[in-house]
């Protein structure tokens, strides 16, 4: 008789080390504090009510940094009100079927550790949710928002979705029961990519125009890297019935490099209903 070869679990993997300190953003602690803040001073504030949910960029911080830095630096006046922070992206670096969590209990950056909210995590029962670490281990989506959310909040909890083959209706499903009073949502999304700098300003305006709307129907998966997790949070916030405030739109060709193939970003902050919020 032959017994079956028992399984040996791998012990969970306590800590994701950063993946692209050095090269998305500065290794060096101090360096990195110094460049957040930075770019955070150089930000418009903001006059509103406390956001519910973020859209940031994520490419490397030379190009993409002064506009995630304009959606963070909203949270300065609220800095002590969040405890949690649900963060989306989508994957590049490996492919993914669903929501991919992380089976680490820590995400380091060069300024610290990130707790991860295990408790949490382990709630999310939903047939797209999977334990996906090899997905994580090399993605930036994710962790290029790290350091300015180590800046600008006292402290916090994590937890780190990474979409793959998934549907918008998926990841609202996923998100929805998540979004407390103390918890903050993040999606990371580029828009559109390596088009003339004329052309990307047009077709960047539209998808803007989609997301201050709301018009998820309107908003095609090409227009952004990150399409499917913002159409997610656009559906949750449409059944919230939070406001939708355009913070920056601008590309490549306006921060840093040339302007014959640009890559567009834009920062989006989500409120309850407050019409006469403006920027600072």
């Amino acid at each position: 008789m032959v017994r079956p070869r028992k399984r040996i679990l791998e012990p969970m993997k306590r800590s994701r080390k950063p993946a692209v300190a050095g090269s998305f953003y500065p290794s060096d602690p101090g360096v990195l504090r110094t460049t957040v803040e930075t770019l955070l001073a150089a930000a418009e504030g903001w006059r509103g009510a406390a956001p519910r949910a973020l859209v940031a960029p994520h490419a490397g911080y030379i190009y993409s940094g002064p506009v995630a830095a304009s959606a963070y630096a909203a949270l300065g006046p609220f800095r002590d009100r969040y405890r949690r922070v649900v963060l989306v992206g989508p994957a590049h670096r490996a492919p993914v079927r669903g929501i991919a969590l992380p089976d680490a209990a820590v995400f380091e950056t060069p300024l610290g550790p990130v707790p991860l909210d295990r408790a949490v995590m382990k709630s999310l029962d939903d047939t797209e949710v999977c334990h996906d670490d090899r997905a994580h281990r090399l993605e930036h989506s994710l962790e290029v928002q790290l350091p300015f959310l180590q800046v600008v909040l006292d402290g916090f909890s994590l937890v780190p979705l990474l979409v793959g083959a998934a549907t918008p209706d998926a990841v609202a499903r996923v998100i929805e029961p998540l979004w407390r009073p103390e918890t903050l949502v993040v999606v990371s999304s580029d828009l559109s990519h390596y088009l003339p700098y004329a052309e990307a300003r047009r077709h960047d305006d539209a998808t803007c125009r989609a997301i201050e709307t709301l018009a998820v129907d309107a908003l095609r998966n090409r227009d952004a890297c990150g399409a499917v997790p913002l159409k997610g949070l656009m559906l949750a916030a449409e059944r919230r019935g939070l406001t939708v405030h355009t913070l920056d739109l601008r590309n490549s060709g306006d921060t840093a490099g040339d302007r014959a193939q640009v890559v567009g970003y834009g920062a989006w902050l989500f409120t309850e209903n407050d019409p006469r919020a403006q920027a600072a």
